[in-house]
């Protein structure tokens, strides 16, 4: 048992073909009792979740329920060999993340038509799928902007990593090809299985990321128009987002959806709400590219998961509408500066500098801590974490007001995933060669979604390019949603292989090479 970094063998905490791990990690007096203490503020938001009749109800009614049993080992699994300022800004996120999740589920049952029936509630609710920008949202806070693919399919395979198995053979079974990325599909076949809440006065769709998830939609927005009586609003943000000529289309997107919830829902949209939210949203941009601009120094501070689920969450889901966001936001920028003018580091050995491209495998996010623990690759920053980094208006002005139209529709053009995988090579493979340069990495990790078309078309223009620099560049294939096609282990031996083979080098950590955790959460 160590107190200092890198010294246990992380790997031998694990039980072959177990679904837990031996033992708890020992990191000296103070850690862990900050991180068991932690533990027990997870156990009492899941504890007070449970507590009422209508979510026990739910546990019982929807079959993607069960994998929240698996939240605390998903932690566990973030924080692997983390101390001090790094461990502290981990439970930050994360603990903040489930807390926010956990209220997600408690209004999802309390409006359900099948739980808790509250129809009053259901009328202030406005359904959003799992990858739109909430930005449309930011002017009505009286009204609650719940995802029911969140929960049921983005967060239980972080949770369990078969999780959505299941719903993508419901959704292949109903007819959906078996190619198409098995994240929109999974969310089609829990429809399919009626097996999502029914709530809201209305619902707002966004043309997302790719085919795939104009197809889900489809399926999606049938049963809820058709068979639940919800209305459906599809916001088409346009596809070459950095193109001037689009922006005014864009715009009228926007002032169609506000007019769409407004109708449906009798709230009249709020500017004061609006500029309040547009003030957290600029705070936490300020905090990203903070942290950004330590990790291209020699010492990086929030990187990997700290930098990569936090963003997704707070970038997109909440968009400015929860305060607690910018305290944590706070916190983190305290925390890592604290780290950055000690010269800190995460592990007791950093290798190689690298970006993380393309669309990350959700059944194995703790992939960016086993880089860094097993083969002392420092994953600087993701895909989806270089999302926009313009500042939105702030002030109440007439002419404020008009810009910010301009701004949500930025926003929504520039949610997550969309803002590389549209709007032309330029931004999703001549910026990965900037960043590279500025970050002074040495190294890409570049995700190889087998079902993303966008991606895999442009294999050998990647090759070509990271031949040109002089660059490591690391294929790793995965099916984002489904182990069945490559494993955690599958995933594992890619950059194995490669370090081994290509890099000559040896794993700082060999117990974490080969892990047998198939069956584990």
């Amino acid at each position: 048992m160590a107190k200092e970094i890198g010294k246990d063998r992380l790997g031998d905490f694990y039980i072959d073909g177990g679904k837990v791990r031996k033992r708890r990690e020992w990191r000296g007096i103070s850690d862990t009792l900050y991180d068991y203490s932690r533990w027990l503020v997870i156990m009492a938001t899941l504890g007070k979740f449970v507590m009422k009749p209508r979510n026990v109800k739910a546990m019982f009614r929807y079959r993607w329920m069960a994998n929240y049993l698996a939240v605390p080992m998903m932690v566990d699994r973030h924080t692997q060999g983390l101390r001090g300022e790094y461990l502290r800004i981990c439970h930050t996120e994360q603990d903040l993340v489930i807390d926010d999740v956990a209220k997600l589920l408690d209004s999802l049952f309390r409006g359900d038509r099948r739980i808790g029936n509250d129809t009053e509630f259901s009328k202030k609710v406005v359904l959003v799928d799992e990858n739109e920008m909430t930005a449309v949202m930011m002017g009505f806070p009286t009204l609650k902007v719940l995802s029911r693919e969140t929960p049921s399919t983005y967060v239980s395979v972080l949770l369990n990593q078969h999780a959505a198995e299941h719903y993508i053979d419901v959704a292949q079974e109903h007819g959906l090809a078996g190619d198409v990325c098995p994240m929109p599909e999974a969310e089609a076949g829990v429809s399919i299985d009626d097996d999502a809440p029914v709530l809201g006065a209305c619902a707002i769709q966004c043309n997302t990321t790719c085919d795939g998830s104009l197809l889900g939609n489809g399926v999606i927005s049938r049963r809820l128009e058709l068979e639940d009586g919800i209305p459906v609003f599809q916001l088409a943000a346009p596809l070459r987002h950095r193109e001037d000529d689009v922006q005014e289309y864009a715009a009228q997107e926007i002032r169609n959806a506000i007019a769409f919830v407004e109708k449906h829902t009798g709230v009249k949209w709020d500017w004061g709400a609006y500029f309040e939210c547009a003030k957290r949203v600029n705070y936490a941009t300020r905090c990203r590219q903070e942290w950004l601009e330590m990790n291209r120094t020699p010492y990086p501070q929030v990187f990997g998961s700290n930098l990569a689920l936090y963003t997704e969450t707070n970038y997109m889901a909440i968009c400015g509408r929860v305060a607690a966001f910018e305290k944590a936001d706070r916190k983190i920028s305290k925390l890592a500066q604290q780290a950055y003018a000690k010269k800190k580091r995460a592990a007791k050995e950093y290798r190689h500098r690298a970006i993380v491209w393309g669309v990350q495998s959700h059944y194995y996010m703790d992939f960016l801590v086993w880089l860094l623990n097993c083969w002392g690759i420092v994953p600087l920053t993701d895909m989806l974490s270089m999302v926009s980094t313009r500042e939105l208006v702030e002030e109440d002005t007439p002419e404020n007001r008009e810009t910010a139209i301009y701004d949500m529709a930025w926003l929504t053009e520039n949610m997550i995933m969309r803002n590389r995988t549209h709007g032309g090579y330029r931004v999703l493979l001549d910026e990965l060669w900037e960043f590279t340069q500025q970050f002074k990495a040495d190294m890409v990790i570049l995700w190889e979604h087998m079902s993303c078309k966008a991606l895999t078309g442009m294999h050998g223009m990647f090759e070509d390019r990271a031949r040109e620099l002089g660059i490591n560049l690391v294929w790793v294939g995965h099916d984002l949603f489904d182990p069945r096609i490559i494993s955690r282990q599958g995933v594992r031996d890619q950059i194995n292989n490669y370090m081994r083979t290509v890099m000559r080098e040896e794993p700082i950590d060999p117990s974490l090479e080969v892990l047998h955790d198939e069956e584990s959460w």
